[in-house]
């Protein structure tokens, strides 16, 4: 059997022509029809995300090597894998972790990004015919359990899994820091940072803080048919309340207090007299963030470039649980 540097580097290889050739383009085209969220920019981009960041062997290789015992496992254990969907592919990297630490996967996709895990999976196997992937059933018996929704299905996820070991994961959330010296180039890597993947995602900036008097404006962007209409119902609500906000043509900026907006196309804006009080805010918040996209050295442990929020790296776990480390105390 490969190893798992040689399974999933060759996957990369196997990704790097998506969405150029018939069968990949078939793909895209069927998964934008399952989930009216998606974009043939999005999906490419997302998949062009996971083959740069970790489908490349040294990168692989240099990540199993913190995991020494945990990919020495002698017994497979059986762990479910219940993936979220509101981006694509969103639940690979727990794939990969669980195959990569000698276990059997059994996969729930979402029914929203069932098209592309499907696929990808079909690819993994055709790589390696003995790798074991298996389907999810209800109400069976695993040995651990990784599931990813949002707050009220982690709340189930906890009731149904009380007394299996479990990786739950909520919603978290992204903000950005300026410095107020960014150039344009560094606003449209930004302006990546907030629309990718609709909003969407548990990585996507939607509260930015900004130096005292700096004026944010964003390029306009083209998005899809349901996050427009998020966009004309939050315009709409904030012009019937009387609020102030900056309309970009498909989001909605305003001045307002540090904290997370309801509506995906409204982008809160804060200004900051001094990084200390920026600083306060993210420590006093941190269980609610997923990371912190700023040019700023040392602002915060998950903190990542402008444009670089939405290409997590094999180290970069969601909600800053080690996957592999969990799946090293199943016993």
């Amino acid at each position: 059997m490969k190893s798992t540097v040689e399974i999933f580097s060759e996957l990369g290889v196997r990704l790097a022509e998506f969405g150029n050739d018939e069968e990949s383009r078939s793909v895209v085209e069927r998964a934008v029809v399952e989930n009216e969220w998606f974009s043939v920019g999005d999906i490419c981009y997302a998949v062009e995300a996971v083959r740069s960041e970790m489908l490349d062997a040294e990168k692989i290789a240099a990540w199993l090597s913190h995991y020494p015992s945990v990919c020495a496992r002698s017994e497979a254990k059986r762990v479910a894998i219940i993936m979220a969907g509101n981006i694509p592919l969103v639940g690979f990297f727990d794939l990969m972790c669980v195959i990569a630490s000698g276990n059997i996967p059994y996969v729930k996709p979402s029914s929203k990004d069932r098209v592309l895990e499907e696929f990808v999976e079909k690819l993994l196997l055709d790589i390696e015919p003995e790798l074991r992937i298996e389907k999810y059933v209800e109400g069976a018996d695993y040995d651990a359990v990784i599931a990813t929704g949002g707050d009220s299905a982690n709340l189930y996820f906890s009731t149904t899994f009380d007394s299996t070991p479990s990786l739950l994961r909520g919603s978290r959330h992204s903000v950005a820091v300026l410095t107020g010296e960014e150039s344009k180039g560094d606003i449209e890597l930004l302006a990546d940072d907030i629309f990718t993947y609709s909003g969407l995602g548990c990585r996507n900036v939607s509260l930015v803080f900004v130096p005292q008097g700096y004026k944010l404006s964003l390029p306009t962007r083209k998005m899809c048919h349901a996050y427009h209409n998020n966009y004309l119902q939050c315009r709409a609500l904030l012009s019937m309340s009387g609020e102030v906000f900056e309309d970009s043509g498909e989001a909605v900026f305003l001045s307002s207090k540090a904290e997370f907006p309801r509506f995906l196309s409204r982008i809160n804006v804060v200004a900051y007299s001094n990084l200390a009080e920026v600083r306060q805010w993210l420590a006093e918040n941190d269980e609610r963030l997923q990371c912190v996209v700023s040019a700023i050295d040392g602002l915060h442990s998950r903190c990542v470039p402008l444009g670089r929020a939405q290409y997590p790296t094999l180290f970069d776990y969601a909600d800053e649980r080690d996957t592999m480390q969990f799946l090293a105390t199943i016993v």
